[in-house]
């Protein structure tokens, strides 16, 4: 499963000087077009990205941008699409893998650090930043998706509650409020790297942390 969206080479489909530009096979055009949004997102100063600009670095017309996406807004929703996607296909392997219930929330938290890390415009539409000025179901929709992840940290430590030692003297209660604050961690983590231009990564010290946030 792919882990990012790697940045679209613009410029791939041109040839040798004299050769005239190949024609994007089929959904090549609309792949491009979301990768390009996401490195556009990377943007240090969280400028809102225009159509405009987004069809000028992809070297077409407004209008051949609005022939792959009915609206800007569903141009989003691919991204969150593709974020969904991957992380909840991560964590359904992590679950397979791990039997231990701390284990799959420690792998949860790491994997989303890492996801972050590597996607630093998709950490702008999690934290619903790139969002702010376009419709409002996008908001609702990213907020879905958190509440989803938060429940699958639950469910880990309600695993782990089942399975003896100190967690397992838990309450409901105090599960659901250690997943919130595992969640609050990580958002945490998303902020600061997208607040220093991408430089404070979100996995820095990560382990130790976890160590701490997870232990009996």
């Amino acid at each position: 499963m792919r882990e990012s969206l790697e940045p679209a080479k613009i410029n791939e489909s041109k040839a040798d000087a004299g050769t005239a530009r190949k024609r994007p096979r089929p959904g090549e055009r609309r792949l491009q077009i979301l990768q390009v949004l996401a490195v556009m997102l990377q943007n240090p100063k969280g400028e809102r990205v225009t159509t405009a600009a987004l069809a000028a670095k992809i070297e077409v017309s407004e209008a051949a941008l609005y022939r792959h996406f009915a609206s800007k807004a569903q141009m989003f929703e691919g991204l969150i699409s593709f974020i969904e996607q991957t992380v909840f296909g991560l964590i359904n392997q992590i679950n397979q893998k791990e039997e231990s219930g701390l284990a799959q929330a420690r792998g949860i938290l790491q994997m989303l650090l890492f996801f972050a890390e590597k996607n630093p415009g998709m950490t702008r539409v999690l934290l619903g930043d790139a969002l702010l000025q376009e419709d409002d179901r996008l908001q609702e929709r990213i907020t879905q998706v958190l509440d989803r992840v938060e429940a699958s940290l639950k469910q880990a430590l309600r695993i782990a509650q089942t399975q003896g030692g100190n967690w397992g003297q838990l309450g409901q209660e105090e599960v659901s409020i250690r997943a919130a604050m595992l969640m609050s961690f990580v958002l945490g983590r998303w902020h600061r790297f997208a607040r220093s231009g991408f430089k404070k990564l979100p996995t820095e010290a990560s382990d130790v942390s976890l160590r701490l946030l997870l232990s009996e």
